[in-house]
């Protein structure tokens, strides 16, 4: 039986978009720098997953002194910086440290994913969003085993049962976390609460990251209440 809101998180798709036969690293190593792309040329979805997918550990089979080469790899998030050790027990790709609501002027409203039931009291404990005020989410997650490839951020909330919102945001792609980089942040568009007072109330959401490949890395129900003025 489908779970809360499946019907409804379900990721856009590209028309015509398929996924291509990844090159091995061995055949990325016998490209020339000069047949790397420009940072003029922009690259399709299918060319820029390829390459996340086999130039990860280039950095030590072509030269490394290549600056435009170096410049091309680092837009791929590709680093010379020795990665971070990795539980092989662990086969999670993308690991959620945090989630958290930004508002100008105010202390983030953060959740420590790390901690038992953490999720489980997103949606028992709503929080409250003033009428008309301004926000953001954030998320702090790290990558691990492999490239991540076209991480997006489904949402669907309802009130009473009814759909109001469906949001859909594309995060990126991310290579394995480093000694350097040790964790990712990234910052969503920003939104703004309704406001008047058939907007105020409570209300619920389903929301989860998933992939191009359809993976879900983590799927979690919460709740929240529109409100005159701050709690």
């Amino acid at each position: 039986m489908a779970s809360a809101g499946d019907e409804d998180l379900v990721a856009s798709k590209t028309d015509g978009f398929k996924v291509g036969e990844k090159k091995t690293v061995e055949e990325y190593a016998k490209l020339a720098p000069s047949s790397m792309p420009s940072r003029k040329k922009r690259l399709s979805n299918l060319q820029e997953r390829e390459l996340r997918h086999s130039v990860i550990s280039l950095t030590t089979q072509i030269d490394q002194n290549d600056e435009s080469l170096n410049r091309w790899k680092a837009s791929l998030g590709i680093s010379n910086s020795p990665p971070l050790p990795v539980d092989p027990k662990d086969t999670r790709r993308c690991v959620m440290q945090s989630l958290a609501l930004e508002v100008p002027g105010r202390s983030d409203i953060t959740i420590d994913l790390s901690v038992p039931g953490a999720l489980e009291s997103l949606k028992s404990k709503p929080f409250s969003i003033k009428e008309g005020a301004k926000f953001r989410m954030k998320a702090s997650f790290k990558v691990q085993h492999d490239v991540l490839s076209g991480l997006k951020y489904l949402q669907v909330v309802k009130r009473k049962g009814i759909r109001v919102s469906k949001d859909e945001e594309m995060l990126g792609s991310y290579a394995p976390n480093t000694q350097e980089k040790p964790i990712y942040e990234k910052k969503f568009a920003e939104d703004e609460a309704p406001s008047g007072m058939m907007a105020r109330g409570h209300y619920e959401a389903v929301s989860k990251f998933v992939d191009d490949d359809d993976h879900t890395h983590l799927k979690f129900e919460w709740s929240f209440d529109i409100a005159k003025d701050w709690k």
